[in-house]
């Protein structure tokens, strides 16, 4: 079944069971600091997941633009991939286990026609030390769903160490099956919601020996083995506990999060066993043979690492945030993909300039039907992809001329590795040119890191290599450092709200509390904030109006923001009770828990008047004549009595 045929059929089914379709959010998270992009279809949810109403009902569906950048290096496997669409439905303390299950079952089964007997399901098998129980129910509900379609349902504990025992339901641990926003039950933060999942895998079947040919043929099989011959495909989160200093407790409503990947779904119908030989992929696939001379099959992680990340970059910049390759945040990982694929089209040989504008006009093409923002935008992203093509190429130049030097070392030691050989035609000194070729593996990561040379391009400019395997281990390492130092650092990159800590980004946090007052001012202060996104490149902030503002209002509005940054007021940082501090009347963020003590930040002038007063981790300039001319570039709809003003400093 072709991929758009499959978005329509599982929306119009949910839609036919009482659901309303809802728009895709932004990749962009709204009023959620902690995460670069939207990951799943609950982000955006979390408020009504928590018992806020939502304008919809309690029952919703939707395709959601999703993005992980976990998944960047795992792309090349033909199951993995950045960018997708998750096909999800929602309760929202409506219905449960039973309907969900039941229903979720039978669409894949009755409408896009998968073989029954492929299908495998895991639960939570439950933890005494969090408190939450075995789901037996999940497992009763499942046996009759499987009845209905003639499987005796064998249900099977411990499969990691015992294997499949001819089971088709499995019980695993929180590691597999609990979801949360932030993982397992112990990295929840103290507020968070989750709960345990009931996962849905497909089996490829046995005649393409993935397990055998995997580094876990040693190993038994079963569903969740990493060797690729089960491949998730859907995942039920019931969501009803809640993190507390105590442990966890219910949610007032119990709560369903379905969420499966469009295109592993699409894979799966089609009887395939690699998501890129779908209709999702195959036009840019053909356009990636056309520029390259190459096929596909001659080098299948080439064409998917391409394919894959300008499909990814394409879809942030199209978002109509403004997205551009950059330094840091959203903009620092579009770069990474950017120039990762352009990387991987050397190795291709593709020499076209432009190349990856070519490929983001296909893409666009392809989803203009459903994403209309790409097409709108088109003409911002082809102009950046130039850009960033242009100014890699001459960094990609650069690192040649390095690798030319490594070139001349790594011959002379060849020439001293002959002289050192023994009549007998063996190595005399093997251990000492083990050591030199890890020696060059650290190089050839410099050369990466710095320049983007990938090692296969590097290690075919070196030509012949002794010892080549200890390279490679040697540039992996390398690598899996590099790759941990960026996840710690990363764990602390949010603090306060912020995409990054540039001194650009502080100076529109700033302001963003500026606009906020003058939003206030001029039109009350029942306007309040409901989300906010902030970059180096411009500040978004979305807030409560039921109409259009006028050019006349938002000249207004620059001009009240200039003249209290022209005033030079000073920002000032204050712990205070909570209490206290909503007595004042500072402005709390929306969706957001706050402890018994919070950080409010004042912008007053000398003799301590505030004309702002939020609640805030900061960071902040100290004194608004820090900031610049501030410029309003855009205002529009953000739903149903939301507006948007998306604003910049000159």
């Amino acid at each position: 079944m072709k991929s758009a045929e499959l978005r329509w059929k599982f929306l119009d089914f949910f839609k036919d069971r009482g659901h309303k379709i809802i728009p895709s959010a932004s990749l962009i998270p709204e009023g959620d600091s902690s995460t670069l992009f939207i990951s799943s279809g609950m982000q955006p949810l979390v408020p009504y997941l928590l018992g806020q109403k939502h304008p919809e009902g309690t029952r919703l569906t939707d395709s959601q633009k999703s993005f992980r950048t976990e998944d960047i290096e795992e792309v090349g496997d033909g199951r993995h991939n950045t960018f997708f669409e998750m096909l999800g439905n929602w309760s929202l303390g409506d219905y449960f286990k039973k309907e969900q299950l039941t229903w979720i079952y039978s669409f894949l089964i009755d409408e896009i026609k998968i073989d029954a007997s492929r299908l495998y399901a895991t639960v939570f098998r439950g933890e005494e030390v969090i408190g939450v129980p075995k789901d037996s129910e999940s497992v009763d509900i499942l046996k009759q769903v499987f009845k209905t379609y003639g499987i005796d349902a064998k249900d099977v504990d411990f499969p990691e160490n015992d294997g499949m025992q001819d089971g088709r339901i499995f019980y695993y641990p929180a590691k597999k099956n609990w979801w949360s926003k932030s993982g397992t039950p112990e990295k929840m933060p103290i507020g968070e919601i989750g709960g345990p999942d009931s996962e849905i895998f497909y089996d490829l079947g046995p005649d393409l020996k993935k397990h055998e040919n995997s580094e876990f043929k040693g190993a038994l099989c079963h569903v969740n083995c990493d060797c690729g011959r089960f491949i998730e495909i859907g995942n039920s989160v019931f969501i009803e506990y809640k993190k507390t200093q105590q442990g966890f407790e219910k949610l007032e409503q119990q709560n369903v999060d379905f969420g499966g990947g469009l295109e592993r779904m699409t894979m799966v119908s089609e009887g395939l066993d690699n998501i890129f030989e779908t209709d999702l992929f195959l036009h840019i696939i053909k356009k990636i043979e056309g520029l390259s001379g190459k096929r596909y099959r001659d080098d299948r992680k080439s064409f998917e690492v391409i394919a894959d990340h300008i499909k990814s970059a394409t879809f942030i910049m199209g978002d109509g945030d403004g997205i551009s390759p950059n330094n840091t945040g959203q903009g620092y990982i579009v770069r990474r993909l950017v120039r990762r694929a352009i990387r991987f089209g050397k190795k291709l040989g593709i020499t076209e300039k432009k190349w990856t504008k070519e490929i983001a006009t296909i893409v666009t093409a392809d989803y203009k039907d459903v994403y209309s923002e790409l097409e709108k935008n088109i003409t911002f992203i082809g102009k950046e992809l130039k850009k960033e093509e242009e100014k890699f190429n001459e960094t990609l130049e650069r690192g040649l001329k390095e690798l030319n030097g490594i070139k001349k070392w790594w011959g002379q030691i060849r020439r001293s590795s002959v002289n050192d050989m023994g009549s007998s035609g063996n190595y005399s000194q093997g251990t000492d040119q083990k050591r030199e070729a890890r020696e060059l593996g650290v190089k050839l990561f410099y050369l990466y890191q710095s320049y983007g040379l990938p090692i296969e391009l590097s290690l075919e400019e070196l030509g012949g290599i002794i010892f080549e395997d200890e390279a490679i281990k040697s540039f992996n390492e390398e690598l899996k450092k590099h790759q941990e130092l960026s996840r710690t650092a990363s764990a602390g990159m949010f603090k306060g709200g912020l995409a990054d800590d540039e001194p650009e980004t502080i100076k529109l946090h700033t302001a963003h509390h500026l606009l906020l007052a003058a939003l206030q001012e001029l039109f009350g202060k029942q306007v309040k904030q409901k989300g906010s996104n902030i970059n180096s490149e411009r500040l978004r902030i979305d807030f409560s109006f039921d109409r259009k503002i006028t050019a006349e209002e938002i000249k207004k509005l620059e001009d009240m923001v200039n003249e209290k940054i022209h005033q030079g007021l000073d920002v000032v940082k204050r712990e205070l009770p909570l209490e206290e501090a909503q007595k004042i009347g500072a402005e709390m963020e929306f969706g957001v828990k706050y402890g018994n003590m919070v950080s409010v930040y004042f912008i007053e002038d000398k003799k301590g008047n505030a004309i702002s007063k939020e609640f805030c981790g900061g960071p902040h300039v100290k004194n608004t004549s820090e900031l610049g001319t501030f410029k309003i570039i855009k205002e529009e709809a953000s739903s149903q009595g939301v507006r948007r003003i998306k604003a910049i400093l000159e």
